[in-house]
């Protein structure tokens, strides 16, 4: 493959959605939110990717996925008489921040990493019913 039809290829992939670096900023994983009645579910697509490379941070109500992940140093991931064409790998990161909605329970939040993909359960907190308030005389 030369470099025109490999430059095709990574076009033709972005303009039909295939493509894992979808924005400008850089890499960022494909999610997928879904309600339920008790709970949101929160699914990010990490292919290569181990739950030891990715951080989730709750500050207020950002929930914040970011992850940082590098290959071996050159001189152990490459032989003397090879040269790479097309290095993809070597090195990415993305940070990905979700404002959550305020029925979200934050002390239940957890997450799960299982064949590449990251799953974050939100339960929703119970509604909370009207009260009365008892109106004293002065």
């Amino acid at each position: 493959m030369n470099e025109l039809t490999l430059l095709d290829k990574i076009l033709a992939d972005a303009i039909n959605g295939n493509s894992y670096c979808m924005t400008v900023n850089g890499c960022s994983p494909r999610v997928d939110i879904k309600e339920e009645k008790e709970a949101y579910t929160l699914e990010m697509e990490l292919p290569g990717r181990s739950s030891d490379d990715v951080n989730i941070e709750l500050n207020h109500n950002n929930l914040t996925i970011s992850s940082k992940k590098e290959n071996e140093k050159d001189n152990k991931s490459e032989k003397k008489n090879q040269k790479f064409i097309l290095r993809e790998r070597a090195y990415s990161d993305f940070e990905r921040s979700f404002k959550l909605p305020e029925d979200v329970d934050k002390e239940s939040i957890n997450a799960n990493f299982k064949n590449g993909v990251l799953t974050i359960n939100l339960l929703k907190k119970e509604a909370e019913l009207p009260r009365k308030i008892e109106v004293k005389a002065c």
